[in-house]
């Protein structure tokens, strides 16, 4: 089996800043999120978990394991998409013409901008090599396998396995410390 969660709250959350890959920790609620994701899917098993090396990932991650003899490895193809230069920026749906904001609202239209963002073709790239690379032979094994991580980086999952479109990227509506089962 596949599954994956996304990490608790953090303060950007809060504030509705874009976060990316920049570094923030939980906060008191997210942490609070993961402690009742641990108690909620205590009885699910997992052989292994793969994690964003990003803080709020890896502390999700070891918060839901905590007690459980479960190998946790972190994977940098695992962190969320860059958002380059609009790391950081508050209420973004706010502000007509952002360009960040057509990955949220027409996905199949996003062209990264310029400032560093990553483009969807990048970010599909290195989640595709690492499901390749990392999560297959575990599951021809017949292992199951945990992925925590991000909203975008969660959602360029999802649409792999479910071989989606990118018009449909947010679709599955990655919660905050909600375990799916993708297979």
């Amino acid at each position: 089996m596949l599954y994956i969660i996304r990490h608790g709250r953090t303060d950007w959350n809060d504030l509705h800043k874009l976060q990316g890959q920049t570094d923030v920790p939980l906060n008191d609620e997210g942490r609070l999120m993961a402690e009742k994701a641990r108690e909620t899917y205590r009885d699910v098993h997992f052989d292994i978990c793969f994690c964003s090396p990003l803080i709020r990932a890896k502390e999700t991650a070891e918060i839901l394991l905590r007690g459980r003899n479960i190998p946790l490895l972190t994977d940098d193809r695992l962190m969320e998409m860059s958002f380059g230069s609009f790391e950081g920026l508050e209420n973004s749906f706010d502000i007509p013409d952002c360009p960040i904001n057509t990955l949220f609202f027409a996905p199949d239209r996003y062209i990264s901008p310029p400032g560093g963002a990553e483009s969807l073709d990048d970010l599909f790239a290195r989640t595709g090599a690492f499901l390749r690379e990392c999560v297959d032979p575990l599951l021809k094994e017949e292992k199951d396998v945990l992925i925590v991580g991000h909203g975008a980086m969660n959602s360029s999952i999802v649409c792999r396995i479910r071989n989606l479109p990118r018009a449909q990227f947010w679709s599955a509506g990655i919660e905050n410390c909600r375990l799916m089962r993708l297979i």
